[in-house]
């Protein structure tokens, strides 16, 4: 293979550009391919060969690099001082001696060789360039194609890279088709042997706030925030949102009117996934309460010590507090960062030391009476008007 390094240089600027690489980075892996064609047909495997190249004159210069020994184990890589003295006549035991080299075309396999380091070596650029812009992209929702299924694995196509959603980030129940357009939350890059990888999710709590952000304004300008996300992605979610502007309705800023802010979202993730959203409150009892929503509860018993909470709620709303599977007792401890014990109001509580209780009591201070009392109480009423009906039917005789 005859080498024109003149028209190299015009390859090597022309790659550069296409590219997005600088030219020295395109520079270094062209020379790190021909010390591999050199080493191929000139030299031996093991051998330290270094390829400079001069874009401007065409030159190349190409060096073999040996360290000085007093022992010779490898004579690949090491060399006597006797014979270093004759490159380096102030040579000495440890230096490393750069023996020049000559050559002006290689082999057919050298050359075959070169152009594969080359094409590997520049992926592994380009991929590089690409990982470092977007690493500030991190914690962003971008668009997507979804370019391959390959069996619960998802490769993603972004705008210049490739990027991976396993099955962990994946919304639950939720079906990719090659070509299928769709948002998703870049999440990490992580870095292997394969070298660096786009991790994006659809499934984590950051994308259902990134969704909102698109469709709620005043979370720009901060009269409302979200305080707490807790998410089972294609099941359930629940959000705390806050206001900071009095009079501004945190919970309907959300819902937006008619339902179209949260409907917009739900429209994103898929009607299988719902959304609660709740008030943030600054007091614990209070919050827990509002996170257990819809149930009704009866009182909370706060253990702050150990991060854990009883709720009492009404025999009829045990099942809503608990939820399908424990669903709704599960992410409201998540929301809340307690651990919470559902109780039925029946049973006797166990009081931890210093902890506190709150009881939700109906209107009038009136303690609600359980259904079994009501009943009982409702027939009695009946049995005594009967009574009162009968006695009255009776008159006094003349």
């Amino acid at each position: 293979m005859e080498l024109d390094l003149k028209q190299l240089g015009l390859v090597i600027r022309s790659i550069a550009t296409e590219k997005n690489l600088s030219e020295d980075a395109v520079k270094e892996v062209v020379e790190q391919a021909l010390a591999a064609a050199y080493r191929r047909d000139f030299g031996e495997r093991d051998q330290e060969v270094r390829v400079s190249l001069n874009l401007n004159t065409g030159d190349m210069d190409v060096v073999t690099v040996k360290t000085v020994v007093e022992e010779i184990e490898d004579s690949a890589i090491e060399m006597t001082l006797e014979d270093a003295k004759k490159t380096n006549p102030k040579a000495k035991v440890g230096d490393e001696i750069e023996i020049p080299g000559q050559v002006e075309n290689f082999g057919r396999v050298a050359a075959q060789t070169a152009k594969q380091v080359i094409m590997q070596r520049l992926r592994e650029a380009e991929r590089e360039i690409v990982m470092n812009e977007y690493q500030d992209k991190i914690g962003t929702v971008v668009n997507a194609i979804i370019g391959r299924v390959e069996g619960r694995m998802v490769r993603v196509e972004l705008d210049k890279a490739q990027a991976i959603m396993p099955p962990s980030e994946q919304i639950q129940g939720e079906r990719y088709h090659p070509g299928q357009r769709l948002k998703v939350y870049i999440k990490d890059i992580e870095r292997g042997g394969r070298g660096p990888q786009l991790l994006v999710s659809r499934a984590c709590p950051e994308f259902i706030e990134w969704l909102f952000r698109g469709e709620v304004p005043e979370m720009e300008s901060g009269a409302v925030s979200i305080k707490a996300i807790a998410r089972e992605a294609g099941i359930r979610t629940k959000l705390a949102v806050t206001s900071s502007v009095p009079g501004v309705d945190a919970v309907g800023t959300f819902v937006g009117g008619h339902g179209t802010r949260v409907n917009a979202v739900m429209s994103e993730i898929g009607d299988g996934e719902k959304i609660d959203i709740i008030v943030w409150d600054e007091g614990t009892e209070q919050f827990i309460k509002n996170a257990l929503s819809p149930t009704e509860t009866v009182a909370v018993i706060v253990d702050e010590a150990n991060k854990k909470a009883v709720v009492r709620v009404a025999e009829d709303q045990l099942s809503i507090a608990i939820g399908k599977g424990g669903q709704n007792v599960r992410l409201a401890s998540k929301l809340s960062g307690y651990e919470i014990d559902i109780v039925s109001d029946s049973a006797e509580p166990t009081v931890p030391k210093d902890a506190e209780v709150t009881t939700s009591k109906p209107l009038g201070g009136q303690k609600l009476k359980r259904k079994d009392q009501l009943e009982a109480g409702l027939l009695s009423a009946i049995e005594e008007h009967g009574e009162e009906t009968e006695d009255s039917k009776e008159e006094p005789k003349a």
